[in-house]
């Protein structure tokens, strides 16, 4: 499953974001979760990952989720990233 978001923060995703996307996509262990932008697709479970995409405002950022708990884990991780200010789902 595959959800597109636009970054909203004027910051982009930094540490704190990036943080509560990972251990957000650690919670679900039967499921891979990636996220997507630029070209380049990284494991959303290693902060050092989502970071090295170097995402800012107005950019577009694809979550990616497989496996056994693929539909709570996008649902949970699209959560944070709206909660947090950070993106809006692209329609």
């Amino acid at each position: 499953m595959q959800k597109t978001f636009r970054i909203t923060d004027e910051d982009g995703i930094h540490a704190r974001p990036a943080t509560a996307l990972v251990n957000t996509a650690t919670k679900f262990k039967g499921t891979e979760a990636f996220a997507e932008a630029k070209g380049k697709k990284v494991t959303l479970k290693s902060i050092l990952g989502v970071l090295s995409l170097g995402l800012e405002a107005g950019e577009s950022l694809t979550l990616i989720t497989e496996g056994a708990e693929e539909a709570e884990a996008l649902s949970a991780l699209e959560e944070v990233l709206v909660k947090e200010g950070l993106g809006e789902l692209n329609e």
